[in-house]
């Protein structure tokens, strides 16, 4: 069995933003460009679960990449008995509402170990898939897990965004000794985004629990975090027409939650709208408007505004659908609810 002395925190610079785009890259090359590189360098990391990659399939062998049944409780039970004698399984969902099946393993097996063995026993496994709202994909398929999972000590969970995020927040949680849920998105797959030589090199990674200022602003900051973040750059760009300058945060890690970053940035704007297109009892937006409110309350200078899905269960219904969703105007709309008149807007100026 490997070494089970745990590594250092990464430590890299957390809100740096490289320059200097090389090439356009999508979102899932990004992910198969990680997936790639950290089976090269490291033959203990293989690849088992649903719909996995024919390229790597036939570049490392049925022996690292298993293409399984839709068995999930089955192969995630495999794969965190693997991690147990120092393998590093990458788990792969068709979608994360089906790593229901699989909950018990993922929280009671690998999430609890650690702390159960008293640090005598790792668990360096990576479970990914799409997450969230699809497009008709139903009540059963659109579920975001982001706050079940961030609910649980022991576990790590991320959600990119770009494709630089895809690319460094994957190789990370490949190389880290503990649990992490990745969270993906299935719309943003296609989705391209510009990656600069810095991104591109094999040893690049981010660093866990570490937020990104994507868009620097004065009077209202935004959360967000995985499709999110995109809806909340429109929306930037839209209040910056009309006299309200947004500092858009990309959260990049759900849990650890970069609490630092999102307080200095309130307490630069004095106002804080999140967004999250999860339900809104119990989520993500809610953890960080109470760090907000317990580190930063005397800085502000409005309620805080929350932007999440309908407190329902997501339709089929296309037109439905969306109206269950936060969209773009909704989060300019609590941005402008946010600032109040304290911002003097260009319509009025």
């Amino acid at each position: 069995m490997q070494s089970l002395q745990r590594i250092r925190p990464l430590v890299v610079n957390s809100s740096k933003c490289y320059s200097h785009a090389v090439k356009q890259m999508t979102v899932q090359e990004a992910l198969n460009s990680a997936l790639h590189e950290e089976m090269s360098a490291d033959p203990n990391v293989f690849l088992m679960g649903e719909e996995i990659s024919i390229g790597l399939l036939k570049k490392y062998g049925p022996g690292r990449v298993l293409d399984t049944p839709i068995t999930e409780a089955g192969f995630t039970g495999i794969g965190v008995g693997a991690a147990y004698h120092g393998l590093k399984p990458i788990v792969e969902f068709m979608t994360f509402n089906f790593s229901m099946q699989a909950i018990d393993h993922i929280i009671n097996s690998a999430a609890k170990m650690n702390y159960m063995s008293a640090g005598q026993i790792s668990v360096p496994i990576v479970f990914r898939g799409p997450n969230g709202a699809a497009a008709g994909g139903g009540a059963q398929h659109s579920h975001c897990f982001a706050a079940w999972y961030a609910s649980c000590p022991g576990l790590k969970v991320l959600a990119p965004y770009s494709s630089e995020d895809a690319r460094g927040l994957l190789k990370a949680a490949i190389r880290d000794p503990d649990p992490v849920v990745f969270l993906e998105n299935g719309l943003l797959y296609e989705e391209s985004f510009p990656v600069s030589e810095e991104v591109l090199d094999s040893n690049f990674f981010l660093p866990i629990g570490k937020a990104k200022i994507e868009r620097e602003g004065k009077d209202v900051t935004i959360t967000a975090f995985s499709r999110m973040v995109g809806y909340a750059l429109k929306a930037a760009e839209i209040l910056e027409k009309e006299g309200i300058s947004a500092e858009v945060i990309n959260l990049r890690s759900i849990r650890p939650l970069d609490r630092a970053t999102i307080n200095a940035s309130v307490r630069k704007t004095r106002r804080l709208v999140t967004v999250e297109d999860g339900f809104p009892q119990h989520g993500v937006g809610s953890e960080i408007c109470t760090s907000v409110i317990e580190e930063s309350f005397h800085y502000l200078d409005a309620p805080v505004g929350r932007i999440t899905g309908a407190d329902v269960l997501v339709p089929y219904n296309a037109v439905l659908e969306r109206m269950s969703l936060p969209q773009v105007e909704d989060i300019v709309r609590a941005a402008k609810r946010t600032c109040n008149g304290s911002v003097q807007m260009a319509s009025t100026a």
